[in-house]
Parts: structure tokens; C-alpha cells; sequence
């Protein structure tokens, strides 16, 4: 037992701790996740959407520093329990995104490791499994080192998560998981090899054949009844490939306009996911930017998800004379993490990408 015990400790010690800094390394990312389970089409949990960033640096900066607890057997009995009650919470979540399909990535892991919501759920009762071993075997649990070192690393551990946060919430993730980040292609991460494995559907055909209601399932094709059609559902069966980018656009009055921008050797684009809510203290920078990118002669849009009403009223408060394309609102945000950011693109490859406070930052003069 004490050796069961002394595994599960560790194992269940590094997995939250790198579980809480890969999300700590993108807390924005993770704040977008609770705003999904929070919202009208999960839980309907309205009141706490204001307050979506800091409940989510709240969760990830509490995950890791209970790891540390568990590792070096501080305050056991808190530690085991708080485990227990945090790691129930995330299976019922997990449980509840899989069978409902609510949400199809629970952001355990943040964007480094993707996992379905029945792989989460599974790796969350495993957790559950190993947790209740270390509450059966408390006794097994002693502390590694002397009260005054023991109480040092979780204070140093908390400092180092403040000084993380600090720093990403004030530029960008330290490290960038998604497929925009600085050197990748948007074109050729949009395409889908021809031998690229298909999804598969099944279709439930409900026809009235003689006064009865009759289902025909077939994968696709309409089937040759006798009888008058109703109606059709569609159940995928087998996902098939999906591109790393599979939601970008850059639209303009109906027309999609991506292709011939991706071929700017010169792009650079404002992104603002809402315009609503900008961070109004960054126009100053970027429109010194938007200067000197005119000066050298950059081809130069904005891109959002705001309505056109949204857009006007920008151009007249901030008097900026800038061309916006429209992108869908979840793709402007995996793009990058901030409101508004600037990127620099060089025949769809992403060359630079700023926060808005680093937008002094943008190397505009250099090709």
C-alpha cells in the first residue's frame, strides 16, 4: 500500500502542477473555455461571466500549488481533500460536455494537448481513482523537508505563477500552442490532404409510407421509398480530418476574400474580436503603427467579428481610416490574446504577432 500510495502521490502531484502551467502559460485561453461552459448553451451561469479571467487565474494558480502540496506533504489532510472535491468538480464537468456534447474540448490541458470530452472524462476518473487511494492512505503520506523549507517552496511556487500571469496577461502566451503562431502558414494549415480520412455519417431518413412513420438509414444517399418524406437527422458516426485551421475567413459584404490577401507580401492586420470591448488606451500606439505601416507601404485591414454599427462608430471615436474584413469571433481569439493585436504576415506566413502593449514593438520597416 505505502508504495501504491507514494506513486499515486506522484503521479497525481506532476500531472496538476503541469496541468495548472500549461493553462497558467495562456489564462485568457482558459477564460474562454469557462465562458463557453457558463454561458446560455451549458449552464446559463450569466452572473459569473464578468468574472470569467480572474475565477480562471483563480483555478489554474490554486491547481499547481496544490500539486506542490501533494509532492512535499503539506497540509495533507487539505491538500488530499481539496484534490478530491476539485477533481469531482472537473469530472461531473467533463462527464457532462462527453454524454450532452456541450463542449467539445474541456481545455484541460490547454491547447498543448487536445483530448475529446470522453478522453477527459476518462482521464478525470483515473485521477478520481488515484486520489482516493492517497485519502486511504494518508498515513503513508510524510512531509519531505523541515518547516522552513516546506513552507518556502509553495510561497516561491506561488510568486513564480503570479510572475507568470503577470507577464502573459501583459504580452503573450510564453509559449504559443496553436497553429498561428509566429512561422506557420494560414493557407497551408487550412488544407485538407486529398487522401485525408472522411468523416462518416449515418442519415435517418423518416418517410409515411401507407399512414405509417417509417426510418431508412443510409450513410448519405436518398433511398428510393414508396412514400412521402418527412424529415432527415444526421448522426456522425466517425470524425474524419479536420485542417488546423478550419474556421478562418476574412469577409467583406458576403465575399470571402482570405486567398487574395494570403498573397500580400506585405499584410498587416488589426484584430479586434470585439470592438466593444478594446482595450481603448492602446489607439495611441496603434495608430503610430498604422503611420509608419502606411509609410512602408504594408497593405493594412482590420479584422473582426463586431457588426458593421460597431465598426463605424470606432472609425468616428478614434478617427481611424481602416479597411475591416469579418472573421468569426472564436477564430479572432485563437488567433491571439489580445483586443486589440496586431500581426504581420508575409504571403499568409505569420512573421510577427503583438499584444496591443507591444505594438512600439512591431518591426515595420524591415521586410
Amino acid at each position: 500500500m505505502k508504495y501504491l500510495v507514494n506513486f499515486s502521490r506522484l503521479f497525481v502531484g506532476l500531472l496538476f502542477i503541469f496541468s495548472g502551467l500549461i493553462k497558467i502559460n495562456d489564462p485568457v485561453g482558459f477564460s474562454f473555455k469557462l465562458e463557453e461552459y457558463f454561458g446560455p448553451t451549458v449552464f446559463n451561469i450569466d452572473f459569473l461571466l464578468p468574472y470569467v479571467l480572474p475565477l480562471a487565474i483563480f483555478i489554474v494558480v490554486v491547481e499547481v500549488l496544490l500539486g506542490v502540496f501533494l509532492l512535499i506533504g503539506l497540509k495533507k489532510e487539505f491538500t488530499i481533500y481539496s484534490l478530491f472535491a476539485m477533481i469531482v468538480f472537473f469530472t461531473f464537468l467533463t462527464w457532462y460536455s462527453a454524454y450532452f456534447n456541450k463542449v467539445t474540448d474541456c481545455g484541460c490541458f490547454g491547447d498543448a494537448i487536445k483530448l475529446t470530452p470522453w478522453e477527459s472524462f476518462t482521464k478525470d476518473i483515473i485521477l478520481l481513482v488515484f486520489i482516493i487511494i492517497l485519502m486511504m492512505g494518508l498515513k503513508y503520506i510524510k512531509p519531505l523537508f523541515t518547516n522552513k523549507l516546506q513552507y518556502s517552496i509553495p510561497v516561491i511556487s506561488l510568486v513564480i505563477c503570479i510572475l507568470i500571469v503577470n507577464q502573459v496577461l501583459s504580452h503573450l502566451p510564453l509559449i504559443d500552442f496553436r497553429p498561428y503562431k509566429i512561422g506557420n502558414n494560414i493557407i497551408e494549415n487550412m488544407i485538407t490532404p486529398e487522401d485525408s480520412k472522411k468523416a462518416i455519417f449515418r442519415y435517418d431518413w423518416l418517410f409515411n409510407v401507407e399512414g405509417e412513420k417509417k426510418i431508412i438509414s443510409t450513410s448519405g444517399s436518398f433511398p428510393s421509398v414508396e412514400g412521402d418524406f418527412i424529415s432527415v437527422d444526421t448522426e456522425l458516426l466517425e470524425e474524419g480530418y479536420e485542417p488546423p485551421i478550419h474556421d478562418f475567413s476574412m469577409e467583406l459584404d458576403d465575399i470571402d476574400y482570405t486567398d487574395d490577401l494570403m498573397q500580400e507580401e506585405k499584410l498587416l492586420i488589426f484584430v479586434f474580436y470585439n470592438i466593444s470591448k478594446l482595450e481603448s488606451e492602446a489607439m495611441d500606439d496603434l495608430k503610430e503603427s498604422l503611420s509608419i505601416a502606411i509609410d512602408n507601404n504594408y497593405k493594412i485591414i482590420g479584422l473582426t467579428a463586431s457588426g458593421n454599427e460597431d465598426v463605424n462608430n470606432f472609425k468616428s471615436k478614434f478617427s481611424v481610416d481602416l479597411d475591416f474584413y469579418f472573421c468569426d469571433e472564436t477564430a479572432l481569439k485563437t488567433i491571439v490574446r489580445s483586443n486589440p493585436a496586431a500581426l504581420k504576415l508575409h504571403k499568409g506566413t505569420i512573421i510577427q504577432k503583438t499584444h496591443w502593449n507591444d505594438f512600439q514593438s512591431l518591426d515595420l520597416i524591415n521586410h
